[in-house]
């Protein structure tokens, strides 16, 4: 018997290297094909392809691998040391319990990502039967856990210490160690923002495990109690599912407005433990001197309620702002655009939205002359409601939107603008902000 290939093969080669028994090779067609007589089964490259385009012709169990080979007595003897090295890994990695969700707060205040991961982390902490904790840190935070405990926390882990005022990754990062060597949580959850991908990659790389980060879709395996991440891959090509199969804490990122908040419980209660810092001021290598508060622009895309996105096939920047800019000042949105739009200088960066831009999750989103690949639908999908104007019948955003219309989003739009301000009057925020990313500039 031999690894079976199937048609989800892209041809990536992760595999070829992977096989130790050289068993392995690309065809004409691009596509990897099997040397029976060299396979074993051996499984090293199932666990590698990252489509999932391998898998074994027959599952064995150890014992029935060792038959089917006749191995010797001696060479049997020696795969018990082997045997029982997984019995000790899976014996350790069974002391972890729990799921985790890092609370990023400034001066008190709660970034609303990590009420979002507070939802997601218990759907998690169901499926496993464990609890579900919310970890802050910072200084005069006492009372900020009644509010996590509303949002599905079972326990909130506390320290408040003025060494933690203030964000430093020497800081948070040792004190957050130090509670998961103390307390083994399985399953820790940052927020994708500044703060928590910095943090992210500082905890893992001090407790030595995995990271995945912007995840888009959270799991669990319930026989193996693993954590799938499921994240874009490959420039947003494909969705790749990624495990630790070895090391606890598993860790992951997601971006803020990807999943859902949960509502709140009024009144609903946790347990609370609060730790102490064993930290010295004078024996950081950082310091914070003082806070520079961003006094320009403060349009935030991802508190939007209404968005107008544009894309590649509104043609030019003239159409871009006649089009975009026009219907956002009508009915009280904000404007962001795709990567194409931002790379033809249409719009500023900091509006893109995507896989390589912001995630958004307004009531309403507007996609015009956006075709609607995977890279700017990861950034979309928490939208309410999707309207798409395209001229391709055959665009992929017309699979993903809640309405749609064919044609010339130049030419539709602007008749639109007139009736829809009329709808609109009274219910908008009508505060769309002048100059880049809202009411277009004279």
């Amino acid at each position: 018997m031999a690894v079976k290939v199937t048609p989800a093969c892209m041809g990536c080669q992760a595999c070829i290297t992977a096989c130790p028994h050289e068993a392995l090779f690309i065809n004409e067609d691009g596509l990897c094909q099997v040397i029976e007589d060299k396979c074993i089964e051996c499984s090293e490259c199932v666990g590698v392809c990252p489509v999932t385009a391998l898998e074994l012709a027959k599952q064995l169990d150890t014992t029935e691998y060792v038959a089917s080979q006749k191995l010797p007595e001696k060479q049997e003897s020696e795969t018990t040391p082997t045997t029982e090295a997984a019995a000790q890994l899976s014996g350790d990695l069974g002391k972890y319990k729990g799921v985790w969700v890092f609370i990023e707060q400034r001066e008190g205040e709660i970034a609303p990502v990590s009420l979002e991961l507070l939802g997601a982390g218990r759907q998690l902490a169901d499926k496993l039967g464990v609890e579900l904790a919310g970890v802050i840190l910072g200084y005069q935070i006492c009372g900020s856990e009644t509010k996590l405990y509303e949002y599905g926390a079972d326990k909130v882990y506390l320290v408040d210490d003025p060494i933690l005022r203030y964000y430093r990754a020497e800081t948070y990062m040792q004190v957050f160690v130090k509670l998961v060597q103390q307390y083994l949580p399985e399953i820790i959850l940052m927020g994708a923002t500044t703060t928590g991908r910095d943090l992210a990659g500082a905890v893992a790389t001090e407790l030595e495990t995995g990271l995945t980060a912007d995840c888009t879709v959270l799991d669990i395996d319930l026989q193996q109690r693993l954590l799938l991440a499921t994240r874009p891959a490959f420039g947003g090509n494909i969705m790749a599912t990624i495990i630790s199969k070895n090391h606890r804490p598993q860790m992951s990122t997601v971006r803020p407005k990807v999943m859902k908040m949960a509502k709140p419980v009024p009144g609903r209660q946790g347990i609370l433990i609060k730790s102490e810092v064993d930290l010295n001021e004078a024996d950081m290598l950082t310091q914070v001197l003082r806070i520079v508060q961003d006094q320009g622009d403060k349009i935030n895309l991802q508190d939007a309620e209404i968005i107008v996105a544009g894309g590649r096939g509104l043609g030019d920047k003239e159409n871009f702002q006649k089009t975009c800019y026009g219907l956002a000042e009508a009915i009280g949105g904000k404007v962001g655009g795709s990567r194409a739009a931002v790379e033809a200088g249409w719009l500023d960066h900091k509006y893109q939205i995507g896989q390589t831009g912001i995630t958004v999750a307004p009531k309403i989103y507007f996609a015009l002359g956006i075709s609607g690949a995977i890279q700017h639908l990861v950034g979309i999908r928490g939208s309410d409601v999707i309207i798409a104007v395209n001229s391709d019948p055959e665009a992929l955003i017309f699979k993903e939107c809640t309405y749609g219309i064919v044609g010339d989003a130049t030419k539709i739009v602007p008749s639109l603008i007139e009736p829809l301000r009329e709808l609109f009057k009274g219910k908008g925020s009508r505060d769309t902000a002048k100059g880049e990313g809202g009411t277009r500039c004279a």
